[in-house]
């Protein structure tokens, strides 16, 4: 018993330990969290008064309205790019910060360890390598207004009365921006909007693998129903699969249905606009945080330009918007702009050419995190970087035009601002470089035009589809498409144009652009419809075209789903959701069961079957989570109306049997509540800032309330958890005081500015506010220390 008070003892010293220690984490807690908040005080931007800077020739005016959005006045462009560059620092400096580190493969330096992932996969491409060579290429005009932007950036910086509060959170120090930073922002934007593998070919790999050509292009065809090109051409649907091969057990999970982020554009001319210009529309589809992607503003130059629009934090140029000659806007093309090229190795270290063997040229690449470091060995050929190994077992290197020694270039987006027609514009967009996009574009004098912005492969010998050989030069590219080569649609019959990341065009031009994983034509047709039921339109009808939240797709799974139930009466638990399925109009609403029944239905269907198919899922980096490809639309239909014996997933006695599974797998998710089963309960706006979603509490003082919002990936008005429209703009060149414009998330970057998150419930409503800034609140002038050297 002696020893009863001694462990006694020890215990009481334990406690006593971990109490101090539970102590001194709190106090560092709160610590932390009081550096963070007196962050976010110190680093409010700078909204009135007068601020020196050196490197301004003139004087610069800055009026800020009551949602914050800035009219920056200059007598250069030059001055008034630096000026942006000053607000995009105060405001979203936390922002650009990612940017570069995202395309740089950098982020685990910032972020953690848990970066690592995706800097592996990004740091390969060795972008901050080729955005140093831009660079130094540049020619003169188009550096100074880069440098000009990049010491408006630094100055907004250093005006801050302390870093950022993320960087604060982070505890890491703001580093100071280069100019290979503005293009490692513009690369963030190829990796936002193009798979950074071949992902297409790698796919079609592994489906040949499991049954051969014909397996590969039934899974990943070129067409589906819901097409709707500018020209109403049709492709062949491809012949369906004769055999599987054996399935290979993979002890994978469920899949996903592919993400493809998307945007919708459209124009009419001005025969059918109500002020006689040209009406543009647009609204871009990204990942939906706080602040948001783009940074409005209004850029005057004096007797020269008055632009409106969004731009990009890191670059000094309105990416889409109106100049009362012209309005544009785009949305991703998903035209074929990466091919796999089987590498064929002759010797350690050494693969073949046209031009006989070469060594592969190694780059000993350090992926620095916060607790260490890893090296990264990068294996390049005269194509591109080894990217990994196929299905087929085959060595792969990735050509890509973000590879491209000129893959960026600024000079193009501002000689856009300054177009002063349709044609010009166009002419414009094939010198671009940038993730090609579908440009729509109209001028007052009422002209509409599309084409693709951004260099176009031109392939010899193969058409993309697949992994090829480049080594005995019968297959390859030939540089790019010249400019007269590219497809262009200027002032149709009808008077209308739209786009929506499905293809666009048919016959002789298809070849040319390829297909890098189109989206279904359901919301391109839907558009189509809407903007042939009316023959006269203002900005608002644009707008409720926007908000429109019908499925033309999941009516035939509404269909389908209804007659399965049908032919099970004996189910009751099936057939108490009848009297739900018999509301279904098509509509992606919040407080819909049906759409909720329908489109849950659809994935279970569609994911059971490319798992069983495929035999897995790919590893998971970023949003990639599944093999199927927004296409497969035509190919499940095909297969659910026919129901061939060959492509019956393994372990089912039969198509009914299996689609019977699928519908104890819905009937078990809706629970014994099915009126609780509403669209709503899926369908949140998901509007949250990034390090809220690693730090909750974050999330308290950044993100706006959680809220359900109509809309689908399906339908026009876009919308998923997270994701969704990143801004909505109709806008008629000449005639800006009628446009409209709204956007989610916030202009400010800092919850402490007086105008955060202003506007943002008008964007969850679907309400239409001005195009142009409103009137003035704040006046910040910047004044000139000594002109440019």
């Amino acid at each position: 018993m002696r020893g009863e008070p001694a462990r006694a003892s020890v215990w009481q010293r334990l406690g006593k330990a971990a109490l101090a220690l539970f102590a001194i984490l709190m106090i560092l807690v709160t610590a932390w969290v009081v550096a963070v908040w007196r962050a976010m005080e110190g680093s409010k931007p700078r909204l009135e008064g007068e601020l020196t800077m050196a490197g301004l020739d003139a004087p610069v005016t800055i009026t800020r309205d009551l949602e914050g959005v800035p009219t920056i006045t200059g007598a250069s462009r030059l001055d008034v790019a630096q000026a942006l560059g000053y607000l995009h620092a105060q405001e979203r400096f936390f922002q650009m910060e990612t940017l570069r580190r995202t395309a740089a493969g950098e982020l685990a330096a910032f972020l953690g360890p848990p970066a690592l992932a995706i800097d592996r996969q990004v740091r390969r491409h060795r972008f901050r390598a080729r955005a140093r060579a831009m660079v130094a290429g540049m020619k003169a005009d188009e550096r100074a207004i880069l440098d000009a932007y990049v010491a408006g950036v630094n100055a907004g910086l250093a005006d801050l009365g302390g870093r950022p509060f993320e960087h604060m959170a982070l505890l890491r120090a703001p580093e100071p921006w280069a100019a290979e930073d503005t293009l490692l922002a513009v690369f963030a934007m190829y990796l936002n909007l193009q798979p950074a593998t071949p992902q297409r070919e790698m796919d079609r790999a592994r489906a040949q693998a499991r049954g051969g050509r014909a397996l590969a292009d039934f899974l990943y065809p070129e067409t589906t129903p819901l097409d709707a090109p500018l020209d109403g051409s049709r492709l062949p649907e491809p012949p369906m699969p004769e055999h599987l091969l054996p399935r290979e057990e993979t002890g994978a999970g469920k899949l996903v249905e592919a993400s493809v982020p998307g945007s919708n554009n459209w124009a009419v001319s001005g025969m059918l606009s109500t002020s006689g210009a040209a009406l543009v529309a647009n609204d871009m589809h990204l990942g939906l945080t706080v602040p948001g992607t783009w940074y409005r503003a209004r850029l005057v130059v004096r007797g020269e330009l008055d632009a409106t629009g969004v731009t990009l934090p890191g670059a000094m140029f309105v990416v889409a918007g109106s100049t009362g000659r012209i309005a544009w806007g785009f949305t991703n093309s998903y035209i074929d702009t990466a091919d796999a090229v089987i590498v064929e190795e002759t010797r350690p270290g050494f693969y073949r050419t046209p031009d006989g063997e070469r060594p592969f040229v190694v780059h000993a690449e350090v992926l620095a995190h916060r607790t260490g470091a890893e090296r990264l060995e990068v294996r390049e050929t005269i194509w591109g970087p080894v990217v990994g190994t196929d299905a087929l077992g085959r060595t792969i290197a990735m050509r890509w035009t973000a590879h491209a020694p000129d893959a960026v270039r600024l000079a193009p987006f501002l000689a856009l601002e300054a177009a002063s027609s349709v044609e010009e514009a166009i002419a414009i967009a094939h010198s671009a470089a940038l993730p090609q996009q579908n440009l729509v574009v109209g001028d007052r004098e009422g002209n509409i035009g599309w084409t693709i912005m951004g260099q176009v492969p031109a392939r010899f010998g193969f058409d993309g589809r697949d992994a090829v050989s480049f080594a005995d030069g019968r297959a390859g590219w030939a540089g790019m498409l010249e400019p007269g080569a590219v497809p262009v649609v200027m002032n149709p019959p009808s008077g209308r144009i739209w786009t929506a990341n499905a293809r666009v065009i048919g016959g002789n031009a298809y070849p040319l652009l390829g297909d890098g994983g189109y989206d279904t034509g359901g919301r391109a047709g839907r558009i189509r419809d809407l903007l042939f039921a009316k023959n006269r339109f203002a900005p608002a009808d644009m707008l409720a075209i926007q908000l429109d939240d019908v499925s033309p797709r999941n009516g035939w799974w509404a269909a389908l789903l209804a007659a399965e139930i049908a032919r099970r009466p004996g189910d009751a638990k099936l057939q108490a959701l009848r009297p739900y399925l018999a509301a279904w109009d098509g509509r992606a609403v919040p407080e819909s069961v049906a759409f909720r029944l329908v489109d849950r239905f659809r994935r279970l269907v569609l994911e059971g079957l490319y798992e069983a198919w495929l035999g897995g899922k790919p590893e998971p980096v970023g949003f990639r989570r599944t093999f199927a490809p927004a296409q497969a639309e035509g190919s499940i239909r095909r297969v659910l109306d026919a129901r061939p014996e060959e492509l019956l997933p393994p372990g089912h006695a039969g198509w009914d049997a299996y689609l019977e599974s699928k519908l104890a797998e819905l009937v078990k998710e809706v629970g014994r509540d099915p009126a609780s089963f509403t669209w709503g309960g899926y369908g949140v706006a998901g509007v949250k800032h990034p390090l809220a979603r690693v730090l909750p509490f974050i999330g308290w003082v950044t993100d706006p309330p959680e809220v359900p919002v109509p809309g689908d990936r399906s339908t026009v008005r876009a919308q998923a958890p997270g994701f969704g429209a990143s801004e909505r703009f109709a806008v008629s060149p000449g005639h800006e005081a009628e446009g409209i414009f709204h956007m989610p998330g916030s202009q400010a970057g800092n919850p402490r500015a007086p105008y955060y998150l202003a506007g943002h419930q008008a964007w969850v409503e679907g309400r239409a506010t001005p195009f142009l800034p409103g009137p003035p609140r704040w006046k910040l002038t910047l004044v000139p220390a000594g002109g440019r050297r």
